[in-house]
């Protein structure tokens, strides 16, 4: 969003981004505040107020100010980015870590026939030969999620993209599952279904 930041005395125009787990703003100078560095935040008359070691700054947001600060003091769950109710029908393909499963865990997901979400650890581009079976497991209007690591060359967003188109599926969300690992999320297509 379009916006003027307040930082160490300057007043800078350019464009704020409220991501999963940082606040970012791009003009004339860059800031990146991760969340887990805010000391304090707080919305008053159209400012967000960020404290933090380096700051503090202040971004003229207006209206967006206060929903801001309610989304950064309350950031939205793993789970809930990925579309996980509590009595979902969940299956798990490949490893994941020990902290996804304790969410799972404690959302009371159960395991069916034909399931709601296909989680999918896919840790190489071979490994994405098994998207059209795992899709055959979906429930028609569920969702299969590859999961995979950032940033490495042996398996790359377009390769997850072709992966996905190739057995008949279209993608329509990317969300951070972790530090390490993106997820992109794959649907049978209305008129496939």
């Amino acid at each position: 969003m379009e916006c003027r930041l307040l930082y160490r005395r300057k007043t800078i125009a350019g464009k704020a981004y409220l991501e999963t787990d940082f606040v970012l703003f791009r003009g004339e100078e860059r800031l990146k505040v991760p969340f887990r560095d805010l000391k304090g935040v707080q919305a008053d008359g159209g400012i967000l107020k960020l404290e933090f070691p380096g700051g503090p700054a202040a971004l003229e947001l207006g209206a967006a100010a206060e929903k801001w600060a309610r989304k950064i003091l309350n950031p939205t769950s793993l789970l809930d980015k990925l579309g996980v109710k509590a009595g979902a029908s969940v299956r798990l393909a490949g490893e994941f870590e020990g902290g996804f499963l304790d969410e799972l865990r404690a959302r009371d997901v159960v395991s069916k026939a034909k399931y709601d979400l296909v989680f999918f650890a896919a840790g190489t581009s071979r490994d994405l030969a098994r998207i059209p079976k795992l899709a055959a497991g979906m429930k028609p209007a569920g969702g299969l999620w590859v999961v995979y690591p950032k940033g490495v060359s042996v398996i790359r967003e377009i390769d997850v993209l072709a992966g996905g188109r190739a057995a008949g599926l279209k993608d329509v969300k990317v969300a951070s599952f972790s530090a390490t690992h993106t997820a992109l999320k794959f649907v049978i297509p209305l008129t496939s279904r």
